[in-house]
């Protein structure tokens, strides 16, 4: 059975995109032999995208994994536009559903592969649901200074990780871990 994976790429401040969702700070980070991400792709057939992060894709244009992502995407809006969103040429679906249906809805697109989950928003919703298997995060050696952050939760109780793995590939840190669920529990009974 296919996992749930938050996959992304941070400042080593703690952002994963600066102000007005720019990502132009990730650009010229040289990471190397794509090993992760290599293994990311082989393994996942569907994402679960929030919408900024497929509103930063429709300016960007490259496509998901720079155009190498072409399976089925789904964008988790509320009060979705008509017209399907179009990546690189691949057609998604809004869903206009709760965190526990679109999870559902993206691991049955995913027949048993992995479900990458891109966005914090709806990586946060995902974690605090009890429905994120491990996160995988691409440090990169950039001071971004602002932005929107990895994880924000204001009040609530801190979540503890289980470390996977530590691997330099370029001039990156790639982190895996898996999510304690006990410890997600833990934390929605106080959120």
């Amino acid at each position: 059975m296919g996992r749930v994976l938050w996959h992304t790429m941070m400042s080593l401040d703690g952002f994963i995109a600066g102000p007005n969702d720019d990502m132009q700070w990730a650009f010229g980070v040289d990471g190397g032999p794509s090993r992760t991400i290599d293994e990311v792709l082989r393994s996942t057939r569907a994402l679960l995208v929030g919408r900024r992060t497929q509103d930063v894709e429709d300016r960007l244009q490259p496509g998901f994994y720079g155009g190498a992502f072409r399976g089925p995407f789904y964008v988790l809006r509320h009060d979705p536009p008509s017209t399907p969103p179009v990546v690189k040429g691949v057609t998604g679906r809004f869903l206009d559903v709760g965190i526990e249906k679109a999870v559902e809805v993206a691991k049955g697109a995913a027949d048993g592969g992995d479900v990458v989950v891109l966005g914090a928003n709806v990586a946060r919703q995902c974690l605090e649901a009890g429905l994120l298997d491990e996160i995988i995060v691409h440090v990169a050696p950039v001071l971004v200074g602002d932005g929107v952050r990895l994880f924000e939760r204001a009040g609530a109780a801190p979540v503890k990780l289980e470390p996977i793995s530590s691997v330099n590939e370029g001039q990156m840190t790639v982190l895996r871990y898996s999510i304690g669920q006990a410890d997600v529990t833990a934390a929605q009974a106080q959120a």
